[in-house]
């Protein structure tokens, strides 16, 4: 997975996409650095790690950017978070992720930690852990 990122930015590079470059090159020098950290290379679960984590960031900037009416840098980071998002497998159906939950709180987990427990390892990299969580109350709140 690391190298499809390192090829998109070689592409974007070619084509002299200097926004594309700029955010693949963020993504690349972050997995660098857990591949530093690790001293071994990166799995993909990892890559998938350092992407959500990347589009988290982005994401929070955009709900500053938003307080502060600052619409140019709203679409800028927006525009990251696309092309982020390319490199991640297929999100979960939330029906999946409803039904997992169902099965965790029937087999006994009868609060939010037991049930995150059980069901966040199922859609590991698929999921973003507050649509999760938020399927996990409506749940237990028996709607």
């Amino acid at each position: 997975m690391a190298e499809q990122i390192q090829a998109a930015m070689n592409a974007a590079r070619k084509a002299q996409n200097k926004e594309r470059t700029l955010v693949l090159g963020t993504i690349l020098a972050s997995l660098k650095n857990r591949q530093i950290e690790l001293r071994r290379p990166v799995t993909d679960d990892e890559t998938i790690e350092v992407l959500r984590k990347g589009i988290k960031t982005r994401r929070e900037s955009v709900e500053q950017y938003e307080k502060a009416g600052r619409a140019d840098l709203v679409a800028a980071e927006t525009g990251q978070i696309r092309v982020l998002e390319e490199f991640l497998p297929a999100a979960a159906d939330p029906a999946d992720i409803r039904a997992a939950v169902r099965a965790a709180i029937a087999g006994g987990a009868g609060d939010i930690g037991k049930v995150m427990a059980q069901v966040l390892p199922q859609f590991k990299g698929r999921a973003d852990g507050k649509v999760i969580n938020g399927i996990v109350r409506e749940e237990l709140q028996g709607g």
